[in-house]
């Protein structure tokens, strides 16, 4: 059976995180398989947050290949270096682009996206895979997106 987020929508944007931190422990520690952990997150987060796009991709050779998300069809794989999710993998840290028509290089896989915060998942010091969340909005990531969501990707077991 599975179990349900339940986040109140009237808290403040730390709160929401931090509820849904604890829910997610549970939620991800019951589960093994990664890939099903992946679809839960993503879901979770968009539910919660009404972000237009959230998903994963994972690193496979020399490429992102797209993993479980919920939005809009997406691009499929991202070279090392390119775009924000490529340039995060690159440089192993979480980027927030404020309005991505102006990030260089930005792969526009939808029109609609207007600003984006992309975080890699960490293993072993490399990283795995990177967490991608888009929103139709400019400006609607900041620091504290990025810290909450380095540490609800650290609940992942890759």
């Amino acid at each position: 059976m599975a179990e349900q987020i339940h986040i109140s929508k009237d808290l403040t944007k730390k709160e929401k995180y931090e509820a849904l931190y604890s829910q997610l422990e549970v939620l991800l520690n019951v589960e093994t398989d990664i890939v099903a952990n992946m679809a839960n997150l993503a879901a979770a987060l968009k539910e919660v947050f009404d972000f237009f796009w959230v998903g994963f991709y994972v690193v496979k050779n020399d490429e992102l290949v797209l993993a479980p998300f919920q939005g809009p069809v997406a691009c499929t794989r991202i070279r090392f270096g390119k775009g924000v999710c490529g340039t995060s993998w690159e440089r192993e840290q979480a980027i927030v682009v404020p309005d991505v028509e102006q990030f260089s290089g930005h792969i526009a896989c939808s029109s609609l996206s207007r600003s984006e915060i992309v975080v890699p998942v960490i293993k072993d010091d490399k990283v795995v895979a990177i967490l991608d969340v888009d929103s139709n909005k400019l400006d609607a990531f900041d620091n504290e997106d990025a810290q909450y969501l380095e540490k609800i990707v650290s609940l992942l077991k890759f």
